[in-house]
């Protein structure tokens, strides 16, 4: 059974029982995405899935028999990062880091949603144009949290990133 992630095919675990966060971490060493609470409450493992942000931790891998997965090691290097990973090093949207990777996959996701139109519990209408804005940013992040507090960087850094994505 195949997998692709970060455009390399890759066969799925034998055992039924392992998350995908586990195949992503252990089976293939791609350790960029956290185990946080192991639960899918803290967004540290978010990768997406056929461009859908999803907790890796709640899916098991076999489940994504010919899916494409990208995780923060796929969106760009150190030496290109992508668009929202240099916004959040121009605006410290990290501090210890540890939730950092899944904030940026979250985001990348989320701003192909704001592309699209789809509208979030703060959107102030189910048809038309979402409006960027703080709470509009801040809903569609809940999933994901910050223990250190960089919120206010992190909203930021999403913001600078999604008026280059308009550009």
């Amino acid at each position: 059974m195949p997998i692709t992630i970060n455009d390399q095919t890759h066969e799925l675990p034998d055992d039924p029982r392992v998350s995908l966060l586990d195949f992503l971490r252990h089976h293939l060493g791609l350790t960029g995405s956290k185990k946080g609470c192991d639960h899918g409450q803290c967004g540290a493992c978010t990768v997406l899935v056929n461009g859908m942000r999803i907790n890796s931790c709640l899916s098991l891998a076999v489940t994504h028999d010919g899916d494409s997965v990208t995780t923060i090691e796929g969106l760009g290097t150190p030496a290109q990062p992508s668009a929202l990973q240099q916004a959040f090093v121009d605006h410290d949207g990290y501090q210890c880091g540890y939730c950092t990777p899944g904030q940026i996959c979250s985001a990348t996701a989320m701003l192909q949603e704001l592309a699209n139109d789809w509208p979030s519990d703060a959107s102030e209408s189910l048809t038309g144009p979402v409006e960027i804005n703080g709470e509009e940013l801040r809903e569609r992040m809940s999933g994901n949290i910050c223990r250190c507090g960089a919120y206010a960087n992190i909203i930021a850094a999403i913001r600078h990133a999604s008026e280059g994505e308009r550009a």
